[in-house]
């Protein structure tokens, strides 16, 4: 096991290490879980999602709200470059 420390900031705030960020596959605006178990004992683990409800706020919000149309639209058009095997 090995120990990398890091300093707790007067707001409360901790730098992530680059090398627990590179074992972790810690990328910017990645969301992550802090888990309390016994004894005091703390992991870091990516955030999951165990109920839709909980995925809210998660992908930010848009400025003006779309259409079902242009979903629907947009959910072809990803359908569409995901057959050919690229991004559009």
């Amino acid at each position: 096991m090995k120990e990398v420390l890091s300093t707790v900031t007067s707001k409360g705030q901790v730098t992530i290490p680059i090398e627990v960020r590179r074992e972790l596959q810690i990328e910017p605006g990645d969301k992550l879980a802090f888990v309390i178990g016994e004894l005091g004992k703390v992991e870091l683990r990516p955030a999951s999602y165990p109920t839709i409800a909980s995925l809210r706020g998660a992908a930010g919000s848009l400025s003006n709200p779309l259409s079902w149309k242009d979903m629907l639209e947009i959910g072809r058009e990803d359908a569409v470059a995901a057959k050919r095997g690229g991004d559009g």
